[in-house]
């Protein structure tokens, strides 16, 4: 694809929960202007499927399946990235989990742990491993992706809202920590009609509080990430841009 701002002709992009919905949009727009892409969610078979359409464009790709949430699969993720490329420029941590609840009181110890394991503890560590070779080397972008719900939280998704909050925060260290070499950013995305969209994607009166009176589609958070991880933001890091609709606190 001829694209006269964005040519990722060359770079590397690791992406984790790639296999699907906003990741895979991602994963295939770098692939279409020029990236090699490692695609990480728990599942090979969905990695491997995302890889093969990459590799269809004349580009290599790679499937790793590993869970986020767990400290030695991100050990190996980034060892066998780092073996077939020599180099990752762009991080992407996208996978997530976002269950609802009746109430706070709801939610168990269990689910609370795997919710903050693969929102924060999962992409901290990872952004660690990677941002530190990119620094020690060329640098790089990495791209945290958060949600609209740390800064408009709900008793529903309580646990969620606190792990992305933590992850926004943490963005800025990892910001601090690594650079000039390392730019470091946020997208918080709003409600995005994706293929594990939940009941909430056929809820009308959840569009209340959205400027746009709609909910988003994949492909519309496709040119903040390009943007964000490409040198036409070479003076942008520890921003927090809201692809959302135009969401607003509203009463329920």
């Amino acid at each position: 694809m001829a694209d006269k701002l964005f040519d990722f002709t060359s770079r590397v992009v690791l992406i984790t929960g790639g296999s699907r919905g906003l990741g895979k949009a991602m994963a295939l727009a770098f692939a279409e202007r020029g990236a090699d892409i490692i695609v990480a969610s728990r599942k090979f078979d969905q990695c491997e499927a995302v890889a093969r359409e990459i590799r269809s464009m004349g580009r290599r790709a790679l499937a790793v399946a590993a869970h986020v949430g767990k400290w030695g699969d991100l050990e190996f993720l980034v060892s066998a990235a780092y073996e077939e490329f020599g180099q990752v420029d762009i991080l992407i941590n996208n996978a997530g989990m976002s269950p609802l609840a009746d109430s706070l009181l709801d939610v168990n110890e269990d689910l609370f742990d795997k919710i903050t394991a693969v929102n924060f503890k999962g992409p901290y560590r990872l952004a660690c491993l990677v941002g530190s070779r990119m620094a020690e080397g060329e640098g790089g972008s990495i791209i945290n992706i958060s949600s609209i719900g740390a800064q408009l939280p709900s008793p529903y998704f309580g646990p969620y809202a606190g792990a992305k909050a933590a992850l926004n925060a943490v963005s800025t260290a990892l910001a601090m920590e690594y650079a000039p070499k390392v730019r470091v950013n946020v997208i918080s995305p709003g409600g995005f009609l994706t293929d594990i969209a939940g009941d909430w994607a056929d809820d009308d009166q959840g569009l209340s509080g959205v400027i746009l009176r709609r909910f988003g589609h994949p492909e519309e958070i496709v040119t903040t990430a390009l943007y964000l991880a490409s040198s036409h933001s070479s003076f942008t890091t520890n921003a927090n841009i809201r692809v959302d609709g135009g969401c607003l606190a509203v009463k329920a």
